[in-house]
């Protein structure tokens, strides 16, 4: 046809092979611009988070540090000035809890981070969970009693013994049933419900009808130091880090870790604790207090 440009084979497999090439340097070009975008994403959101960590200490631990200073300082006046002592059992006492929430900061922050490197290790019992729930429910009916709040248990009476951290579940409950308290309103509702599961194991799940959550606040509310509504949240004493523990440690005793909630509807929060599994030997109560 005239006009038209003619190739050898040689020639045609010589312009295929370049423009091959061209193609692969291209797309390896788009993947490497498209790594490092996402790379600048991941270092932003990285730094945000860092920068909404350092954010939140700094007011966590301020707050019990002057509590620790200024009642310290007023102890140290009154005793200076011969004046009556009848104020320093109340301010030792109020220097003690602000001790206690500084070591409870600290001890959160070092389990996130023995968690995240894989050296967190479980010492588990088998163990009567009744037993277990009531301990919590008495650490956290006085908070609730003071909001006139419903706290409801509802447990199967055949609830199984399985093998656990004691401690550690306990620290998940405690954290399901504070936040629960934190985030419901004077007069609410909390249900803390307690079944047998079909292969011998547990699930336990905690119910408030409290601000609830959307789905990307729950998401939020997952990562370590994330506070969901943090303007509401800042009047309440935490990290951040109580649901990102709570489900590391259920996913470490092999069990799951799931929340729905809505907003203005409330949330629950539910975990399940397997069974004793097939050359697990976990010891007895008796056996550990022997």
């Amino acid at each position: 046809m005239q006009g038209q440009r003619r190739f050898s084979p040689g020639r045609r497999k010589s312009l295929l092979a370049d423009y091959s090439a061209n193609l692969g340097e291209l797309v390896s070009r788009r993947k490497a611009e498209t790594a490092l975008r996402s790379a600048k994403v991941e270092s932003d959101m990285a730094s945000r988070t860092k920068s909404e960590f350092l954010a939140n200490m700094s007011h966590e631990l301020r707050t019990p540090l002057n509590a620790i200073i200024g009642f310290s300082e007023f102890i140290q006046h009154i005793a200076a000035s011969g004046q009556p002592t009848d104020k320093t059992v109340e301010y030792a006492s109020h220097i003690a809890g602000a001790g206690r929430h500084l070591l409870n900061i600290i001890s959160d922050i070092l389990d996130i981070s023995k968690i995240e490197s894989g050296t967190f290790a479980l010492t588990k019992e088998t163990h009567d969970l009744r037993e277990l729930i009531d301990a919590c429910i008495v650490l956290v009916e006085p908070r609730v009693r003071e909001k006139k709040q419903v706290l409801e248990i509802k447990a199967d009476p055949d609830l199984p013994r399985v093998p656990v951290d004691v401690r550690r579940v306990k620290q998940v409950l405690i954290n399901l049933l504070s936040n629960a308290h934190k985030f419901t309103a004077e007069g609410g509702r909390i249900v803390l419900v307690a079944t047998r599961t079909p292969d011998d194991g547990a699930t336990i799940a905690v119910a408030d009808t409290g601000i609830g959550m959307t789905k990307e606040q729950i998401a939020y509310a997952m990562t370590p130091f994330g506070q969901v509504q943090a303007s509401y949240a800042r009047g309440h004493e935490g990290t951040g880090l109580g649901l990102p523990i709570a489900a590391a440690l259920t996913k470490l005793h092999g069990g799951e870790f799931h929340i729905h909630s809505e907003p203005e509807k409330g949330t629950t929060v539910f975990f399940t604790l397997p069974p004793l599994r097939k050359g697990e030997k976990p010891l007895h109560h008796q056996d550990r207090l022997s």
